[in-house]
């Protein structure tokens, strides 16, 4: 069963998420909040699979609400899903450096929100290629000259090709069809890839792999 947090100022917003998802076998909401300080306590007092976070709330906003969870050794296994308006773009940005696996917009058809829920919930990014070119790539892109990145260097070369890959926004299945490996192979991958980084999840690889200069805006395909 995949537990969810949902954090909205609007009742009606809360009210429209929680029927479409209670109506799933495999999903149950198990609290809400109206804003992001009361977010984070359900997020500790619940253990959520996946907390539905709003960004401008009262009190604290969805960006440090999502700052804290990721921050809290506790909360390791709780992923954050930011909900959002394309005309909140920075503020998805800093989300996913704070922390967030991925957004999704507010006015999603029920089953896009149904799905996002259950991909993030098993370990992927809830960052479609499309959608990592114009977050990321845009807002990475402002760095013209990246840092130097020593720690990509304890990388392998099949893990370099990894994290290109999950920096394009691919699944572990999409990524083991690129690379011709099995998925099992290509998740551990992944796991070796996100433990040498010291990386939260796939979302701060990908925020990683654009900061450093490892991929460039419009290079991805």
């Amino acid at each position: 069963m995949t537990r969810v947090v949902l954090a909205d100022d609007q009742t009606l917003v809360r009210a429209g998420f929680r029927s479409m998802l209670d109506g799933e076998a495999d999903i149950a909401v198990v609290a809400e909040a109206e804003d992001g300080e009361k977010a984070v306590r359900a997020a500790r007092a619940e253990r959520p699979d996946v907390v539905l976070m709003d960004i401008r709330m009262p009190v604290l906003d969805g960006l440090e609400a999502t700052r804290r969870i990721a921050a809290d050794e506790r909360l390791r296994d709780v992923k954050v899903v930011i909900l959002t308006t394309f005309d909140l773009d920075d503020y998805v940005y800093g989300a996913l450096k704070a922390g967030a696996s991925g957004f999704l917009v507010k006015d999603t058809e029920p089953e896009e929100l149904i799905h996002g829920v259950r991909v993030v919930a098993r370990g992927d990014a809830l960052l479609a290629p499309s959608v990592t070119r114009r977050l990321i790539g845009e807002f990475a892109g402002r760095l013209k000259d990246p840092p130097p990145a020593p720690r990509l260097n304890a990388l392998t070369e099949r893990e370099r090709e990894v994290m290109e890959a999950v920096a394009a926004g691919l699944s572990n299945e999409e990524l083991a069809r690129r690379l011709t490996l099995s998925p099992a192979t290509a998740k551990t991958h992944v796991s070796r890839v996100l433990t040498k980084l010291g990386a939260r999840d796939r979302a701060q690889l990908v925020v990683i792999a654009y900061e450093t200069g490892m991929v460039r805006p419009g290079r991805l395909g």
